[in-house]
């Protein structure tokens, strides 16, 4: 089979809604979408300005919010294009290559930062007087480097896999962005093999990551367990629940719809829209809600910013 495709561009259907509902969706997707790049701009603003932040748990947290803007991005302004404009569902071959290969490089990144966050959780816990040396400013560098190449390896994969295929006859893409399974339907060869590596991938990096996130909390609890203090173990407790919530809300939605057999395509894209435009908004409102630390360095930026329009 030739891997040349004849289609050159793709149709996106995008969210599967009454017409009615292409305003006031265009609205709250909008809005969602500034909040999240204002809200991760924000947090990377204060990590950066604020040297109380620069340790290793607010480290990953820019990384994790500089993804989330990311990903974000590549999704979501053509999900807006697809509910104002019908020229706005097209998109190109290669353009829509991109858009898989950038979408899964960053979830596949932040899965395994995930992974990496709860092991600095379990450290912080369990090791305080050690945490420093351990997690070192060269540590932290070369787990966050690894967990950038890993999802870029994983995103080549799943990309390479998707489009070595032939596409020679329908080009309507039943979602609103470029994703591995509704593609592989319109390609004109057989797909099984490709289907089933794509899913071992996905399967191995996704339930791999959240076992050993489970298996780190497992040991971050029973380090709670042992402090002696109450308000020790619900400061611990607290630092550690803004994650668990997070991870929750990442890989649940994407373990139903990459792990399950059979694909529903009006499921899927409702669920899809929790990681791609829910979560990344999450991340910034849990994490400064819930962070007494950042709460007080947004209260030190904002007075900062008052003192010198004053001047």
């Amino acid at each position: 089979m030739s891997n040349v495709s004849l289609v050159t561009m793709f149709i996106l259907t995008g969210l599967p809604h009454a017409p009615a509902l292409d305003t006031p969706l265009f609205g709250i997707f909008l809005v969602i979408y500034v909040l999240t790049v204002v809200g991760n701009l924000l947090i990377l603003l204060v990590i950066k300005l604020d040297p109380h932040l620069h340790t290793p748990m607010y480290y990953f947290l820019s990384n994790l919010s500089f993804i989330d803007m990311w990903l974000s991005t590549v999704t979501v302004p053509k999900m807006l294009m697809t509910l104002v404009s019908p020229g706005g569902r097209t998109i190109s071959f290669h353009s829509c290559m991109a858009q898989l290969y950038c979408f899964h490089f960053l979830g596949g990144t932040e899965c395994f930062l995930y992974t990496v966050m709860s092991y600095d959780r379990y450290l912080a816990i369990a090791y305080p007087l050690r945490y420093a040396s351990m997690m070192s400013g060269r540590t932290c560098a070369l787990l966050a480097t690894s967990t950038w190449l890993s999802g870029s390896l994983h995103s080549a994969v799943q990309t390479i896999l998707t489009f070595c295929l032939s596409f020679c006859g329908p080009n309507q893409i039943q979602h609103y962005f470029c994703d591995a399974p509704p593609i592989l339907k319109l390609a004109c060869a057989d797909t099984s093999a490709n289907e089933m590596v794509i899913f071992v991938n996905i399967g191995v990096v996704a339930s791999g990551c959240f076992l050993l996130i489970v298996l780190s909390y497992v040991f971050i609890v029973c380090s709670i367990l042992m402090i002696r203090t109450s308000e020790g173990r619900h400061r611990a407790f607290q630092t550690c629940a803004s994650h668990c919530i997070v991870v929750l809300c990442f890989f649940g939605p994407g373990l139903f719809i990459y792990l399950r057999p059979g694909s529903r395509d009006a499921v899927d894209g409702a669920v899809a829209v929790f990681y791609t435009v829910l979560t990344p908004l999450l991340n910034p409102v849990v994490y400064t809600l819930r962070n007494k630390e950042v709460k007080k360095a947004l209260l030190k930026l904002k007075s900062a910013s008052v003192f010198t329009q004053g001047k």
